[in-house]
């Protein structure tokens, strides 16, 4: 069965592998990226994959809280359902660490935009819809005066805390909708993946970023990730696994998704 699949960050690194993969099964596949040029292109090469498959270009910069809110209000429009949702977009070191709208870009790009994407689109989803949201192994204890702006961290500081801040809201979220569906589910995709972000920031190649793109693929289809609601898989061992001790606690977890939808208020 043909599954509408909405992938952010989709025309390179981990994002481009996984929506390869999602074509060679057939699926509608939902090409998200911030250049159109790029877009478009990408679709042009998966598209020749499977004949079966369908692909739409959907364009919008997730660093701007604006662009999130037209690309919500265009996937709304275009589509009645969505089966799954993988929030892969992701940023780490940047030229410019500010956005116009005055927050750090790591936890615009990887923390808000993708909260408010999963948040504002749960009206399109069913009980057996999936949302997929790419953690990491770097985690660590969230500053909310550098979540707010008001505080400026480097780049390490800033990508781990807003990671956690995404596992956080994933676990919070998960387990609220663990009776009615989405489920909601945050996953490790291997340190160290061969991806543009990572040779940036280590200059170093990486590894095979099919792995990467292998446990998206399965947290989004396979019955493993059928009830894993809340929880958080680290690929580095294969494995669900417990994430950072802050995201284990459900007052923590409250305070960052109280925090998040103040952004909006």
């Amino acid at each position: 069965m043909q599954k509408t699949i909405l992938l952010t960050g989709a025309t390179d690194g981990i994002g481009f592998e996984t929506a390869k993969q999602l074509v060679e099964l057939g699926h509608h596949v939902i090409v998200h990226g911030r250049n159109p040029v790029k877009v478009d292109k990408v679709v042009n090469q998966l598209a020749p994959i499977n004949k079966q498959a369908k692909l739409t270009p959907l364009v919008a910069d997730l660093s701007l809280f604006g662009s999130v809110e037209t690309m919500i209000a265009e996937v709304k429009q275009g589509f009645a359902h969505l089966d799954v949702l993988i929030n892969n977009a992701g940023v780490f070191n940047v030229a410019q660490a500010n956005t116009e709208d005055g927050f750090d870009v790591r936890f615009v790009v990887n923390t808000f935009a993708p909260y408010r994407l999963t948040t504002e689109l749960l009206p399109l989803m069913s009980k057996n819809s999936r949302v997929v949201n790419l953690s990491s192994a770097a985690q660590a204890t969230v500053d909310y005066n550098a979540l707010l702006g008001k505080r400026t961290l480097t780049d390490n500081p800033a990508y781990a805390q807003s990671k956690l801040a995404l596992t956080m809201w994933s676990a919070y979220l998960g387990e609220q909708h663990k009776s009615t569906g989405p489920m909601i589910v945050s996953v490790n995709p291997k340190s160290l993946l061969g991806s543009k972000m990572v040779q940036d920031a280590y200059g170093i190649k990486g590894s095979d970023l099919s792995v990467g793109a292998d446990i998206l693929v399965s947290a989004a289809l396979a019955d493993e990730f059928a009830d894993a609601h809340s929880k958080y898989y680290d690929n580095d061992i294969a494995a669900f696994a417990n994430p950072h001790p802050d995201a284990m606690d459900t007052k923590n977890n409250q305070h960052m998704v109280e925090t998040l939808n103040q952004l909006w208020q």
